[in-house]
């Protein structure tokens, strides 16, 4: 539950997101609110992914902003430095 809070903060900023949350009703969860559709027991994935299409939110952020896809993150790790985490020189 704590990840649907984390999402909706990161995508609407806290204030803005409780309004929506509260208010906001949703189609993708009969009409209801996210609060509502939470409070009876709704999947938060099913109840984020409903606020996402209503509030229009880009389908390439449904899954988390700025969020790489496990293949580009694996191009990132090969091209980057390796760095030791020991020290160059170890005091004597």
């Amino acid at each position: 539950m704590s990840q649907f809070w984390d999402f909706v903060a990161f995508e609407f900023g806290e204030s803005y997101g409780r309004v929506l949350v509260n208010d906001l009703s949703l189609t993708g969860v009969g009409g209801r609110t996210a609060q509502e559709a939470l409070h009876e027991g709704r999947d938060p994935r099913e109840v984020w992914l409903a606020l996402c299409e209503a509030a229009e939110v880009p389908p390439e952020r449904w899954h988390g902003r700025d969020k790489p896809s496990a293949r580009a993150a694996a191009r990132a790790a090969e091209s980057s430095p390796r760095v030791s985490p020991w020290p160059a020189e170890w005091p004597h």
